[in-house]
Protein backbone atom coordinates (compact mmCIF):
# COMPACT_ATOMS: atom_id res chain seq x y z
CA UNK A 1 0.00 0.00 0.00
CA UNK A 2 2.76 2.21 0.92
CA UNK A 3 4.42 1.85 -2.21
CA UNK A 4 1.91 2.57 -4.71
CA UNK A 5 1.04 5.69 -2.52
CA UNK A 6 4.40 6.96 -2.42
CA UNK A 7 4.15 6.13 -6.18
CA UNK A 8 1.37 8.10 -7.02
CA UNK A 9 2.71 11.14 -5.31
CA UNK A 10 5.92 10.49 -7.10
CA UNK A 11 4.00 10.56 -10.85
CA UNK A 12 2.04 13.62 -9.57
CA UNK A 13 5.42 15.39 -8.62
CA UNK A 14 6.74 14.44 -12.32
CA UNK A 15 4.41 15.92 -14.16
CA UNK A 16 3.95 19.62 -11.94
CA UNK A 17 6.34 19.58 -8.92
CA UNK A 18 8.33 22.71 -8.15
CA UNK A 19 10.90 22.49 -5.92
CA UNK A 20 9.53 23.66 -2.49
CA UNK A 21 7.11 20.32 -3.23
CA UNK A 22 10.06 18.27 -4.37
CA UNK A 23 11.75 19.25 -0.66
CA UNK A 24 8.42 18.68 0.74
CA UNK A 25 7.79 14.89 -0.77
CA UNK A 26 11.71 13.84 -0.03
CA UNK A 27 11.29 14.38 3.72
CA UNK A 28 7.77 12.58 3.84
CA UNK A 29 9.05 9.70 2.51
CA UNK A 30 12.67 9.96 4.16
CA UNK A 31 10.67 10.32 7.34
CA UNK A 32 8.14 7.61 7.01
CA UNK A 33 10.58 5.23 5.81
CA UNK A 34 12.88 5.82 8.80
CA UNK A 35 13.69 2.65 10.89
CA UNK A 36 12.82 0.35 7.90
CA UNK A 37 14.85 -2.98 7.35
CA UNK A 38 16.47 -2.19 3.91
CA UNK A 39 16.59 -5.47 2.84
CA UNK A 40 13.00 -6.47 3.12
CA UNK A 41 11.67 -3.11 1.49
CA UNK A 42 14.04 -3.69 -1.40
CA UNK A 43 12.77 -7.49 -1.92
CA UNK A 44 9.22 -6.00 -1.84
CA UNK A 45 9.83 -3.46 -4.06
CA UNK A 46 11.15 -5.60 -6.43
CA UNK A 47 9.07 -8.41 -6.25
CA UNK A 48 5.82 -6.14 -6.15
CA UNK A 49 6.95 -3.74 -8.91
CA UNK A 50 5.21 -5.28 -11.89
CA UNK A 51 2.24 -6.15 -10.44
CA UNK A 52 1.64 -2.89 -8.27
CA UNK A 53 3.14 -0.26 -10.46
CA UNK A 54 3.03 -0.17 -14.23
CA UNK A 55 5.41 2.53 -15.45
CA UNK A 56 3.86 4.52 -18.79
CA UNK A 57 6.81 3.94 -21.75
CA UNK A 58 6.50 6.30 -24.83
CA UNK A 59 6.74 4.40 -28.37
CA UNK A 60 8.61 7.19 -29.64
CA UNK A 61 11.21 6.88 -26.52
CA UNK A 62 11.34 3.27 -26.94
CA UNK A 63 12.66 4.15 -30.57
CA UNK A 64 14.74 6.59 -29.25
CA UNK A 65 16.88 4.32 -26.88
CA UNK A 66 16.94 1.67 -29.25
CA UNK A 67 18.50 3.97 -31.56
CA UNK A 68 21.36 4.71 -28.98
CA UNK A 69 21.74 1.40 -28.39
CA UNK A 70 22.07 0.37 -31.60
CA UNK A 71 25.25 3.10 -31.98
CA UNK A 72 26.99 1.43 -29.16
CA UNK A 73 25.65 4.23 -26.31
CA UNK A 74 24.80 3.24 -22.91
CA UNK A 75 21.70 4.15 -21.49
CA UNK A 76 21.04 5.91 -17.93
CA UNK A 77 18.12 6.68 -16.15
CA UNK A 78 18.68 9.29 -13.26
CA UNK A 79 16.02 10.54 -10.89
CA UNK A 80 15.56 11.97 -7.64
CA UNK A 81 13.31 9.26 -6.67
CA UNK A 82 15.00 6.24 -4.43
CA UNK A 83 17.32 3.69 -5.43
CA UNK A 84 15.07 1.04 -4.45
CA UNK A 85 12.61 1.83 -6.94
CA UNK A 86 15.12 3.64 -9.80
CA UNK A 87 17.14 0.24 -9.92
CA UNK A 88 14.47 -2.35 -10.81
CA UNK A 89 12.61 -0.32 -13.25
CA UNK A 90 15.58 0.71 -15.01
CA UNK A 91 16.50 -3.41 -15.18
CA UNK A 92 13.06 -3.53 -16.43
CA UNK A 93 13.67 -0.88 -19.22
CA UNK A 94 16.84 -2.48 -20.05
CA UNK A 95 18.67 0.63 -19.24
CA UNK A 96 22.95 0.14 -18.73
CA UNK A 97 23.19 1.98 -15.47
CA UNK A 98 20.75 4.15 -13.01
CA UNK A 99 21.55 7.14 -10.80
CA UNK A 100 19.20 7.95 -7.93
CA UNK A 101 18.55 9.53 -4.61
CA UNK A 102 19.80 7.13 -1.47
CA UNK A 103 18.69 7.26 2.13
CA UNK A 104 21.55 6.83 4.57
CA UNK A 105 21.46 3.34 6.58
CA UNK A 106 22.96 2.24 9.83
CA UNK A 107 22.30 -0.91 11.27
CA UNK A 108 20.43 -2.30 8.22
CA UNK A 109 17.62 -0.23 8.74
CA UNK A 110 16.92 3.42 6.87
CA UNK A 111 18.32 6.24 9.64
CA UNK A 112 15.40 8.83 8.59
CA UNK A 113 18.26 10.98 6.64
CA UNK A 114 19.04 11.61 2.95
CA UNK A 115 22.35 10.23 2.22
CA UNK A 116 22.82 11.69 -1.45
CA UNK A 117 20.13 13.31 -2.99
CA UNK A 118 20.02 12.98 -6.81
CA UNK A 119 18.31 16.45 -7.70
CA UNK A 120 19.47 19.67 -9.34
CA UNK A 121 23.17 20.22 -9.71
CA UNK A 122 23.39 16.59 -7.70
CA UNK A 123 22.50 15.01 -10.82
CA UNK A 124 25.49 16.31 -12.60
CA UNK A 125 27.80 15.02 -9.46
CA UNK A 126 26.11 11.91 -10.53
CA UNK A 127 26.84 12.07 -14.31
CA UNK A 128 30.51 13.06 -13.58
CA UNK A 129 31.05 10.04 -11.10
CA UNK A 130 29.85 7.50 -14.11
CA UNK A 131 31.23 9.37 -16.40
CA UNK A 132 34.59 8.65 -14.15
CA UNK A 133 33.68 4.96 -13.61
CA UNK A 134 32.88 4.40 -16.86
CA UNK A 135 34.81 5.99 -19.68
CA UNK A 136 32.58 8.31 -21.12
CA UNK A 137 32.32 11.42 -22.47
CA UNK A 138 29.66 13.99 -21.59
CA UNK A 139 30.35 16.67 -24.45
CA UNK A 140 29.74 13.21 -26.84
CA UNK A 141 26.87 12.39 -24.41
CA UNK A 142 23.01 13.06 -24.99
CA UNK A 143 20.55 13.77 -21.99
CA UNK A 144 17.23 13.86 -22.05
CA UNK A 145 14.30 15.74 -19.68
CA UNK A 146 10.86 17.67 -19.07
CA UNK A 147 11.70 19.59 -16.00
CA UNK A 148 13.30 22.96 -15.40
CA UNK A 149 15.03 21.46 -12.74
CA UNK A 150 17.01 19.35 -14.69
CA UNK A 151 18.87 22.11 -16.48
CA UNK A 152 22.27 21.77 -14.84
CA UNK A 153 22.19 18.16 -16.01
CA UNK A 154 21.01 18.76 -19.42
CA UNK A 155 23.60 21.69 -19.67
CA UNK A 156 26.26 19.22 -18.48
CA UNK A 157 26.32 17.37 -21.68
CA UNK A 158 27.07 18.50 -25.60
CA UNK A 159 23.73 17.37 -26.72
CA UNK A 160 20.58 17.87 -24.66
CA UNK A 161 17.10 17.77 -25.62
CA UNK A 162 14.17 18.70 -23.78
CA UNK A 163 10.82 16.26 -23.98
CA UNK A 164 7.45 17.50 -23.67
CA UNK A 165 9.06 20.43 -21.55
CA UNK A 166 7.57 22.31 -18.68
CA UNK A 167 6.97 25.87 -19.27
CA UNK A 168 9.98 26.84 -17.61
CA UNK A 169 11.46 24.31 -19.37
CA UNK A 170 10.46 25.15 -22.93
CA UNK A 171 11.35 28.86 -22.19
CA UNK A 172 15.08 27.64 -21.28
CA UNK A 173 15.50 25.70 -23.90
CA UNK A 174 14.33 28.55 -26.65
CA UNK A 175 17.05 30.68 -25.07
CA UNK A 176 19.63 28.11 -25.37
CA UNK A 177 19.03 26.87 -28.91
CA UNK A 178 17.73 23.31 -27.05
CA UNK A 179 16.18 21.15 -29.23
CA UNK A 180 12.37 20.54 -28.00
CA UNK A 181 10.33 17.15 -29.16
CA UNK A 182 6.81 15.45 -27.85
CA UNK A 183 6.47 11.94 -27.05
CA UNK A 184 2.54 11.66 -27.32
CA UNK A 185 2.35 7.84 -27.34
CA UNK A 186 2.35 6.10 -23.42
CA UNK A 187 1.95 2.45 -23.65
CA UNK A 188 1.61 0.81 -20.34
CA UNK A 189 5.15 -1.20 -19.80
CA UNK A 190 4.25 -4.42 -19.50
CA UNK A 191 2.59 -4.39 -22.75
CA UNK A 192 6.23 -3.95 -24.42
CA UNK A 193 7.69 -6.99 -22.25
CA UNK A 194 7.12 -10.50 -22.73
CA UNK A 195 4.62 -11.21 -19.88
CA UNK A 196 7.57 -13.13 -17.24
CA UNK A 197 8.01 -14.93 -14.07
CA UNK A 198 8.42 -12.72 -10.84
CA UNK A 199 12.00 -14.23 -10.97
CA UNK A 200 12.54 -13.02 -14.57
CA UNK A 201 10.92 -9.74 -14.61
CA UNK A 202 14.27 -7.66 -13.62
CA UNK A 203 16.69 -9.36 -16.38
CA UNK A 204 13.69 -8.33 -19.25
CA UNK A 205 15.33 -6.52 -21.44
CA UNK A 206 12.87 -3.70 -22.33
CA UNK A 207 13.25 -0.95 -24.04
CA UNK A 208 11.92 2.66 -23.29
CA UNK A 209 12.30 5.39 -20.54
CA UNK A 210 9.87 5.80 -17.86
CA UNK A 211 7.11 7.97 -18.54
CA UNK A 212 4.57 9.51 -15.90
CA UNK A 213 1.51 10.86 -17.52
CA UNK A 214 2.96 13.58 -19.98
CA UNK A 215 5.87 13.59 -17.63
CA UNK A 216 9.04 11.82 -18.89
CA UNK A 217 12.17 9.93 -16.40
CA UNK A 218 15.59 11.55 -17.10
CA UNK A 219 17.79 10.02 -19.25
CA UNK A 220 21.01 9.73 -20.68
CA UNK A 221 22.82 8.24 -23.12
CA UNK A 222 26.62 8.09 -23.41
CA UNK A 223 29.04 7.84 -25.30
CA UNK A 224 32.78 6.35 -24.45
CA UNK A 225 35.60 8.25 -24.35
CA UNK A 226 37.72 7.69 -27.68
CA UNK A 227 41.61 5.94 -26.41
Amino acid sequence: AVLKSSYAQFLMMLTAADHDQMERMRDHLTQMCEGWNVEQVTSIVREALYDVVNPLVFAEAAELIAGHHARGHDVVIVSASGEEMVAPIAEMLGADHSAASKMKVEDGKYAGEVEFYCYGENKVTAMEALAAEHGYDLEQSFAYSDSITDVPMLAAVGHPTAVNPDRALRKEAAERGWPVVSFSNPTPLRDRLPTPSRNSVLATAGLGVVAAGAGVATYLALHRKKH
